[in-house]
C-alpha cells in the first residue's frame, strides 16, 4: 500500500478570524488554497449542510507531501457541538510553541516538551517543542476507538495501514502508509465514540484504478459506505473521485483518486488572499449582531 497517502484531516470551524489567526500565526502554517461554493457538497463534505459554504485548506507546505487541515466554513453557523471522537493532532515545532507564547494563546505542558493547546471550536493540539523529525512537522492524528482490537483489523487488515505501534496495556497504537507520513493514532477509551456535531473526516489518496475494488471490498466485507464513488467538482479546478467510508465506530475516510487530487492540489499563491477577501465580504457577524441573535449551532 505505498501507493497511498494521508492527505489532510477536515475541520468544521465556526469562527473563520480567529480560526485562521490560530493556524497562521500560532502554528506558523500557510494557507494552500482557498475555495467557496454556493451549495453543498455531493460528499457532504462540509457536513450534512445544503447552503453556502467554503473550503480552505493549511499546512507546513504543499499538498503533495504534507498532511494538511481542511477548514470546512458554513455560513450562518458559528459553532458545533465537540464530540470524545477526535483527541488532537501532535505536530513538532519549536515556533508553534514559540508563537503560542508570544500571542499569549494558552498552553499547558502536558509531557516535558509537549504542550497542549485548542483551535477555535476545541480542536485540541499537541506542540512538541522540537525540530521535526521529517520535513512535515504534523505527526500524527488521534482518534478515539471503543474496540482497539476491532479498529486494527479494519484499518490494517481492510485498509492496508502497517502498523508501527502496539501497546495492550495502554490501548494504543499507531498506524501509517509509509515511514515519511503523518501517522493514525487510535487511542481505545471506555464506553461508545460519540461523534456529535463536530465530527471530521480524515482524508487519504490511493491510484483512482483501486477506488471501484476499495468499495467492493467494503460491500464484500458488510462495511458501511457513506458515500458510493462519486465524481466531485471544484470551479476552474480538477474533478476527483472520491468514496466515503466509516470505520467501527463511525470515523469517516474519504479515499480520493491521486492523479486528478494532485492537480485540484496544486498551492495556490492567492489563497491567502482569496481567504482574506472572504472573510471580509462575509457580513453574517455583523448581521446578527444588528438582529440581536447568535449565529445557529451545528
Amino acid at each position: 500500500m505505498a501507493t497511498r497517502r494521508a492527505l489532510h484531516f477536515v475541520f468544521k470551524v465556526g469562527n473563520r478570524f480567529q480560526t485562521a489567526r490560530f493556524y497562521r500565526d500560532v502554528l506558523g502554517m500557510k494557507i494552500l488554497r482557498h475555495e467557496e461554493f454556493e451549495e453543498g457538497c455531493k460528499a457532504a463534505c462540509n457536513g450534512p449542510y445544503d447552503g453556502k459554504w467554503s473550503k480552505t485548506m493549511v499546512g507546513f507546505g504543499p499538498e503533495d507531501d504534507h498532511f494538511v487541515a481542511e477548514l470546512t466554513y458554513n455560513y450562518g453557523i458559528g459553532d458545533y457541538k465537540l464530540g470524545n471522537d477526535f483527541m488532537g493532532i501532535t505536530l513538532a515545532s519549536r515556533q508553534a510553541v514559540s508563537n503560542a507564547r508570544k500571542l499569549e494563546w494558552p498552553l499547558r505542558e502536558v509531557a516535558e516538551g509537549v504542550f497542549e493547546t485548542e483551535a477555535p471550536g476545541g480542536y485540541k493540539f499537541y506542540l512538541q517543542n522540537s525540530s521535526p523529525p521529517q520535513s512535515d512537522p504534523v505527526l500524527k492524528v488521534t482518534l478515539a476507538v471503543s474496540d482497539l482490537q476491532k479498529s486494527l483489523n479494519y484499518w490494517s487488515n481492510l485498509l492496508g495501514m502497517k502498523i508501527y505501534e502496539k501497546d495492550e496495556e495502554k490501548q494504543r497504537a499507531l498506524l501509517g502508509y509509509a515511514d515519511n507520513q503523518c501517522k493514525l493514532e487510535l487511542q481505545g477509551i471506555q464506553g461508545a465514540v460519540e461523534h456529535a456535531a463536530a465530527f471530521g473526516r480524515i482524508a487519504f489518496s490511493c491510484p483512482k484504478k483501486e477506488l471501484p475494488d476499495l468499495e467492493d471490498l467494503m460491500k464484500r466485507q458488510n462495511q458501511k459506505i457513506l458515500t458510493p464513488l462519486v465524481s466531485l467538482d471544484t470551479p476552474g479546478k480538477a474533478t476527483v473521485q472520491v468514496v466515503i467510508l466509516a470505520d467501527p465506530d463511525g470515523h469517516e475516510i474519504c479515499f480520493v483518486g491521486d492523479e486528478a487530487f494532485r492537480e485540484l492540489s496544486k498551492m495556490d499563491p492567492k489563497g491567502s488572499k482569496l481567504l482574506d477577501d472572504a472573510m471580509a465580504a462575509d457580513k453574517s457577524d455583523e448581521w446578527f449582531a444588528k438582529q440581536n441573535k447568535l449565529k445557529a449551532s451545528g
